[in-house]
């Protein structure tokens, strides 16, 4: 009987801990953020204006992304941090976010609270953080609680600021203008970029872009 109840025992204690595993193992989306330290490192120092990184430069590298797109996801991850430390933080280039809403409607709320977050100076913070956080797409992650996690860990100052301006009609129309400017340009997938200089008639298109190279060519031919 003793030897009977220790089984039952350790098959509990099994149980417990396969539960406390499985809840901890998400599929991303979650409150317990990821890369919060590297992304506000590699962005410390450099100026935001809204969705803009960088000091006014003679080239603007925009780039049309939706923050649930999981390609978007890896250009941020691979190519970005390498064009910001060697374009943008020399004042190079001044890169801007624009919203492309294509993967669903989670994709709406989630971009107005980047365009929240930019009117308090942390756009790209917000930006990178939802990238490398970002959960499976149109699975419901998108949730008031997910993207507050976001707005403190980029360094949102007031968050009930942030929380009027996420939810105002104003942020909502500039995802639904900025969507209608990508398509306008011939866009049809994210990320998509595009470039305006001085030898550049407004702002031009140049589609996908996956590396840093590609990126860096971008900005240098355009000036």
């Amino acid at each position: 009987m003793q030897l009977g109840s220790a089984a039952a025992f350790l098959a509990i204690v099994v149980v417990a801990v396969l539960i406390v595993i499985s809840q901890s193992q998400t599929e991303g989306g979650d409150t317990n953020l990821e890369d919060v330290g590297l992304v506000n490192h590699e962005l410390r120092g450099i100026p935001q204006e809204g969705l803009a990184l960088g000091r006014a430069a003679p080239v603007k590298l925009v780039e049309f992304g939706d923050l649930q797109c999981p390609s978007c996801r890896a250009v941020a991850e691979d190519a970005m941090p390498g064009l910001i430390d060697s374009r943008v933080r020399n004042g190079s280039a001044r890169l801007e976010f624009r919203n492309f809403v294509i993967i669903g409607d989670e994709s709406t709320p989630a971009g107005a609270a980047a365009i929240a977050a930019g009117m308090q100076g942390h756009g790209w913070n917000f930006i990178e953080l939802f990238y490398r956080n970002q959960g499976t797409e149109n699975s419901g992650y998108v949730t008031d609680e997910f993207l507050t996690s976001l707005a403190k860990s980029a360094g949102v100052p007031d968050i009930a600021r942030w929380n009027r301006d996420r939810r105002s009609n104003d942020a909502i129309a500039q995802v639904e203008r900025s969507t209608e400017e990508a398509d306008g340009l011939g866009f049809d997938g994210t990320p998509s970029f595009a470039v305006e200089s001085p030898g550049t008639k407004g702002l031009e298109p140049l589609g996908f872009l996956s590396s840093t190279g590609d990126l860096e060519a971008a900005v240098d031919k355009a000036r």
